[in-house]
């Protein structure tokens, strides 16, 4: 699994706990819906720090704890 697939199932498994829409999220998170589908599409190769801390934040997490575990995909690290 790469980084991008990670973040995406992440943001997907958030919103699916959370019951947040697509929309929604990027409402709250204050970007657009686009620069969001095209993260969770994998469509997105870097996403920015700081469009991924407005996310976290939506969820009450910090980028720290969004992104804990990331590391814990062997195949990010090669």
């Amino acid at each position: 699994m790469t980084s991008n697939e990670w973040i995406s199932q992440k943001i997907k498994s958030l919103c699916e706990k959370n019951n947040f829409s697509i929309n929604k999220l990027a409402l709250n998170a204050c970007i657009t819906q686009s620069t969001l589908n095209s993260i969770i599409q994998g469509e997105s190769k870097n996403p920015k720090i700081s469009t991924l801390a407005k996310i976290s934040n939506v969820f009450g997490f910090t980028l720290s704890q969004f992104l804990a575990g990331i590391e814990e995909e062997s195949d990010i690290l090669e």
